[in-house]
């Protein structure tokens, strides 16, 4: 390249960069704003995971013990520093067991109605759901538990729900709707969970029509 050729790609360059050369300055602050950002996010998400992962070790020792005091301060140690991983709703379930187990209803309701507001995957959810059903059955608040169970259900989930709903509407005089929900558990449920659909179908016997 002859020195006027170079002089005119160097006139050039300058031309171009005083038009774009702030933009493009911006542009790559960005971009390496955002690598730094997502990188950051990362380790911090991989961090919490780690924290989390310790404190769920020590909600399975409360709970092997039958420590109820220790499973409930742990458990909301969880759920307010590491609420969003996926250990804070596998702890509410097992803390909301272990509370159960030990006469603490009222807290029990509070971790799987934790778990229904707050956990991160839909099976999780529906699980807190059967559970808190079933304690409200027993509260003979049926109108309760049928309404935590009116949302549609997935799949897998769509046997054990209509079963649970046979039962509250069972308990409350409803017999043909409670029918219905039993046959359409049996329908819905695999025919290779024959206790389950032993049990579903001596509960729609015992109704009777």
């Amino acid at each position: 390249m002859s020195y006027h050729d170079e002089q005119e790609s160097i006139e050039g360059l300058k031309a171009w960069w005083a038009q774009w050369g702030n933009a493009t300055t911006w542009i790559v602050l960005v971009v390496l704003l955002a690598g730094a950002g997502w990188n950051g996010w990362n380790f911090w998400q991989r961090r919490q995971a780690a924290e989390a992962a310790v404190l769920y070790d020590q909600v399975q020792q409360a709970v092997a013990s039958g420590d109820k005091a220790q499973v409930t301060r742990v458990a909301t140690d969880m759920e307010d520093k590491f609420g969003r991983t996926a250990y804070a709703q596998m702890t509410a379930l097992g803390a909301a067991k272990a509370l159960y187990a030990a006469g603490d209803e009222a807290g029990a309701k509070a971790q799987l109605q934790w778990t229904i507001d707050h956990a991160k995957d839909d099976e999780f959810k529906q699980i807190a759901k059967l559970r808190l059903a079933s304690l409200l059955l027993d509260d003979k608040a049926y109108d309760q538990g049928l309404a935590l169970l009116a949302e549609p259900q997935s799949d897998a989930f769509k046997g054990v729900v209509a079963d649970r709903r046979g039962d509250l509407l069972a308990a409350q005089g409803k017999r043909d709707d409670a029918r219905t929900a039993y046959k359409l558990a049996l329908d819905s449920l695999s025919k290779s969970d024959t206790s389950v659909r032993q049990l579903i179908q001596f509960k729609l016997d015992a109704l009777g029509g």
